[in-house]
């Protein structure tokens, strides 16, 4: 089996083609037609993550935000990204990244969140212009029953395991209606407006954005790597399934950047 085996197999349900055209999904490092016998999955390609491939006897990287997102002028050891890619070159391991084509495909990173959070009759929330039904930003769903505002986000807090969140005004209204983008998704509030949802989920929210909803919406910020965190698992199901004996690990470390403080007062 090749790396291009295993590339394809993710890439039936995300084509590269469905990625935006600033980003750099696909292969990072090494050869497509190299032998994949082992790999690790992770969200963040660090140094770390290198080393936990190389302990774990793994030639192939698989990760949804790309190592090399801008071109690299020279590799030294300035700075982690290059640092990165000398290791993974030493050892011979080979790095792709599903970034955007992910992020934008039905069955990609945000269908995988609102699984999680239980929310039925599903649709995107932006939907593309060439295949709308498959391709696009965010996603939209219902809950059954409508829940109070806290219970709400009590409920996003333990699936995704944060400790805090943030979020505008409460609406004093219940939820049910809801739409959802893993990621830094504040381009689609006014999408999300327009689909008459009682709550927008995302990530990377500036301050003044809070203001927005004027009590139309609740918009809740639950952290990047807390609503994308579950690409790990939506990719070593894909490989899984289709190669059942291939063994496809996800990565341990733990690459989240955003550290929380929580008073004990």
């Amino acid at each position: 089996m090749t790396v291009k085996d295993i590339l394809d197999c993710i890439t039936e349900i995300a084509p590269l083609q469905w990625q935006e055209s600033y980003d750099n999904a696909g292969l990072q490092v090494g050869d497509l037609s190299a032998e994949a016998r082992k790999t690790l999955i992770c969200l963040d390609i660090t140094e770390e993550i290198v080393d936990e491939a190389i302990a774990k006897n793994c030639n192939l990287i698989i990760s949804h935000h790309p190592l090399i997102f801008k071109g690299l002028k020279h590799l030294t050891p300035q700075t982690y990204i290059e640092r990165a890619v000398m290791k993974a070159i030493k050892h011979d391991i080979v790095m792709i990244s599903m970034h955007t084509n992910l992020d934008n495909s039905y069955l990609g990173v945000s269908r995988v969140l609102a699984d999680k959070l239980g929310l039925k009759n599903l649709h995107i929330l932006q939907p593309s212009e060439c295949e709308p039904e498959l391709c696009g930003a965010g996603m939209v769903g219902e809950f059954e029953k409508p829940m109070e505002e806290a219970d709400f986000l009590q409920l996003v807090s333990e699936a995704i395991g944060s400790p805090c969140l943030r979020h505008s005004a409460l609406t004093g209204r219940k939820i049910q209606k809801v739409a959802l983008c893993g990621g830094s998704g504040s381009p689609f509030f006014a999408d999300a407006l327009r689909q008459k949802v009682d709550v927008y989920l995302t990530a990377d929210i500036k301050y003044h954005d809070f203001f927005l909803p004027e009590g139309r919406i609740l918009l809740v910020d639950g952290g990047h790597f807390e609503t994308e965190q579950y690409t790990k698992e939506l990719i070593s199901d894909l490989i899984q399934k289709k190669f059942p004996t291939f063994a496809a690990v996800i990565a341990e470390t733990n690459t989240n950047s955003v550290h929380y403080f929580v008073s004990k007062k």
